[in-house]
């Protein structure tokens, strides 16, 4: 499970919870300052809306199958991101 590292997510509550499901999951919190998971959330976000909702599967194999199909179809016309700033431009903190 891929997590940002919201409070919520890694909260005393939080890991407390996920410590009564040992090896159910296992999390990968993202970098703190990452401004390039918003590419990727945004992919996540737009597959979720147009593959998953409201499907039914009857195997995590048919949903791996057309996963798989989504990501084939996707790559067959890529977009390319152009990058609005310039390295020299940012101001590291």
């Amino acid at each position: 499970m891929v997590l940002d590292n919201h409070s919520a997510h890694i909260s005393k509550e939080t890991r407390a919870f996920l410590g009564t499901l040992p090896n159910r999951f296992e999390l990968t919190f993202t970098p703190t300052h990452g401004s390039w998971l918003n590419l990727i959330e945004s992919f996540f976000g737009k597959m979720a809306r147009t593959l998953l909702r409201g499907i039914r599967v009857a195997s995590a194999e048919e949903l791996k199958t057309r996963i798989e199909l989504y990501l084939r179809e996707v790559n067959e016309s890529p977009v390319v991101y152009r990058w609005k700033y310039k390295l020299e431009t940012l101001s590291v903190v």
